[in-house]
């Protein structure tokens, strides 16, 4: 869907500056939630979850923010040009670079959200000797709950886990996702501290140069 409403704006003649940001913020919000849930699953591994929705929202903003404010009004965050940056010119004007980096990225996500049901590797508690000392220790007092883990720590409930292990799906799918799309995962991320750090020093530069007009203006009154 993501790739296919900008088409159809385009041949419809529906293209907007709210759809344009509407479908950056989308984008966001879908990532965003992917990465709050494996944050919950994976408490260990919480703030490496935070730090990456930190890192695609701030670079995401200030490169929307930068583009209006020094490209002007009329100027689409996806115009990088070449001299700005080779790499970020590439991943927004090539649009099957664009697409393949976007599918993967969510992919790697999705796939990781699929291991926490599949993989006992990933959750323990999966596993058939897990279930058998539920049952064992179970009671009416005193509800089993899953042992922590410091390396995979499970937050799911003991109903949760039997009902996982009872409807357990193959994990050698998500697994050859997830190892597939990884390597796009962190290209994706580098472009995203790629993408902060332009944006940062564009603004910059512009705070600069009106700095400059304004020292200009200033002495020119003084005389």
């Amino acid at each position: 869907m993501d790739a296919l409403d900008g088409i159809a704006a385009r041949q419809f003649q529906q293209s907007t500056k709210f759809g344009a940001v509407l479908d950056m913020v989308t984008d966001r919000c879908t990532t965003t939630c992917l990465l709050v849930f494996l944050s919950t699953a994976k408490p260990a591994y919480s703030m490496i979850f935070q730090g990456l929705i930190s890192l695609d929202l701030a670079s995401h903003y200030m490169h929307m923010y930068a583009t209006l404010s020094m490209g002007g009004k009329g100027e689409s965050h996806k115009n990088v040009s070449a001299e700005r940056s080779w790499i970020m010119n590439k991943y927004y004007t090539n649009k099957t670079v664009l697409f393949t980096f976007c599918a993967l990225n969510e992919l790697f996500f999705i796939a990781l959200y699929l291991l926490c049901f599949s993989s006992p590797l990933i959750t323990p508690a999966l596993l058939p000797t897990a279930g058998l000392a539920a049952h064992q220790a179970t009671s009416p007092v005193t509800p089993h709950q899953p042992a922590p883990s410091l390396l995979f720590p499970s937050p799911f409930s003991a109903g949760a886990m039997e009902m996982a292990r009872a409807n357990k799906m193959d994990s050698m799918v998500p697994w050859i996702l997830t190892l597939g799309s990884a390597p796009v995962m962190f290209v994706k991320q580098w472009i995203n501290v790629l993408q902060l750090v332009k944006a940062s020093q564009w603004l910059a530069e512009g705070d600069r140069m009106d700095r400059m007009q304004a020292l200009k203006e200033a002495r020119r009154k003084g005389q």
